[in-house]
């Protein structure tokens, strides 16, 4: 399967996977890069070697540098510009419900439809050289691959209208002030520092992870008191696990645990 992306490229280095965007020379995002991000993530998602999954960008120009401007005109077709929009949402989405921790290595600009897919990972880990914005506005448009409902849950909605709004790119540290940014580092160590923070997620119990992924997913998208109850029925299931009653042996007996992931 992966002999035939165009735009993506996959590196296993067991149990993190590195899927990155291959499309020179800002790694615009594309419909194509769209599809072949959804085969990707779905192939993925059923990988049992694969615990973690990280997302970066080609190079140090750029993780995203937006939507590939030569595509709109199909999207002045009638029905192209929702059916770009459910694209996205469908491959995005396929990122942020993995069912694994997923981590995006931001490094340089992370433009538009940039930002929405760095939006679409856990975690962000932000090169000091990256710069970050929902510029769309400035083109009478506004973000369609998910910014209006990401970044909103990110940051609070005055901040995310702020941006929207006036399209500003900020730098890495505003990023990490505003909560967009979990961890900001020199830049060219954006995908090392990624890979790092991924070996060590990857050594946590895998379905305590998918779980944890899962309750704050749909968490969000509920009332405080349904959200309670989805934690409960997950914390329940997660007791019926190998991976707990390996957790509390190695507890008692002072060793490290071997979390099997299932």
């Amino acid at each position: 399967m992966a002999a035939d992306w165009q735009m993506i490229r996959l590196d296993k280095d067991s149990p993190v996977a590195i899927v990155t965007l291959t499309n020179p020379p800002l790694n615009v995002l594309h419909p194509q890069m769209a599809m072949e991000l959804d085969a990707c993530f779905t192939a993925l998602a059923a990988d049992p070697e694969v615990v973690v999954a990280i997302l970066t960008g080609q190079g140090e120009r750029a993780f995203c540098a937006g939507f590939d401007i030569k595509a709109f005109h199909a999207l002045m077709e009638p029905g192209g510009a929702e059916r770009l929009a459910h694209l996205l949402h469908a491959s995005l989405g396929k990122i942020t419900h993995l069912g694994k921790p997923t981590i995006a290595a931001v490094n340089g600009l992370a433009l538009g439809g940039g930002m929405e897919l760095s939006m679409a990972c856990d975690l962000r880990i932000v090169a000091a050289n990256a710069q970050m914005g929902q510029p769309e506005i400035k083109l009478g448009l506004f973000p369609g691959a998910g910014g209006t409902q990401r970044l909103p849950r990110l940051v609070g909605a005055g901040v995310a209208k702020e941006l929207m709004y006036l399209g500003d790119s900020i730098n890495a540290e505003e990023a990490r002030r505003i909560g967009l940014a979990n961890k900001v580092v020199p830049a060219g160590e954006a995908l090392a520092a990624a890979q790092e923070m991924g070996q060590r997620i990857a050594s946590m119990a895998g379905v305590a992870l998918r779980y944890i992924q899962e309750a704050v997913n749909r968490g969000l998208d509920t009332t405080l008191d349904a959200g309670l109850q989805i934690e409960a029925d997950l914390f329940a299931k997660v007791f019926q696990t190998a991976d707990v009653r390996e957790g509390v042996d190695a507890f008692m007996h002072k060793r490290q645990a071997n979390f099997q992931h299932r």
